[in-house]
């Protein structure tokens, strides 16, 4: 079995994601978009060695809304990301199981796919998820003008969170770091080697590299 890694992390953002247009600029290659038929979200992919970034919207409010996705929050999430609640979500894969309390979603939209989705996450924290799986190649570009090749590092920055949370769980377990202040993720390529850049205002992110 593997070990725990990050499969991928999303940024919620408006509609058809225009912050990607300036990690286009930056010198990152964009791979293919996705719509995530019944569950009512879409997203721009940028893809590394060893995982993915993606640029998630909601594009149907009764899909997103509905039976079989409400549970999740992304809804809520997406709506009110720029009012308090975390844009952001952590995807986990390999180890021994998922490291925290889940429940299983399967979406009748997408036949095969499932995913354990964290329990009791508050609205100020990600959304946690975990894949049994590895990170499964796929034709996609994972070169980059940038010079970016894997990432080694992702650290989480927002309000204070419970010491019971799975965010800090995760940082206790050295799978994220976390910080406090505005919401940002900052991802780490590479190593890092002193190096930094921010996308603000348009996404709430900044590499290190």
């Amino acid at each position: 079995m593997p070990r725990l890694e990050i499969d991928h992390i999303f940024i919620m953002t408006s509609a058809g994601a225009p912050g990607a247009e300036r990690l286009r600029e930056f010198g990152m290659s964009e791979g293919s978009g996705n719509r995530h038929i019944g569950q009512g979200t879409a997203c721009r992919r940028f893809f590394f060695r060893n995982a993915m970034l993606e640029l998630l919207w909601v594009d149907n409010e009764a899909e997103v809304r509905g039976d079989a996705v409400r549970r999740m929050q992304l809804w809520e999430h997406w709506s009110r990301r720029d009012i308090g609640a975390s844009p952001f979500g952590v995807i986990l894969r390999g180890g021994h199981g998922a490291p925290f309390a889940t429940w299983e979603y399967r979406n009748p939209g997408m036949p095969g796919f499932a995913i354990e989705v964290g329990e009791g996450t508050a609205i100020a924290e990600p959304l946690w998820f975990y894949f049994a799986e590895t990170f499964a190649p796929s034709v996609q570009p994972r070169g980059h003008a940038c010079g970016f090749r894997e990432l080694t590092g992702v650290r989480m920055v927002g309000p204070a969170l419970p010491e019971d949370s799975v965010t800090i769980s995760m940082a206790r377990a050295g799978v994220i770091a976390v910080g406090t202040g505005e919401q940002m993720v900052e991802l780490e390529f590479d190593g890092g080697s002193g190096h930094e850049v921010d996308f603000l205002p348009d996404l709430p992110l900044r590499f290190r590299f």
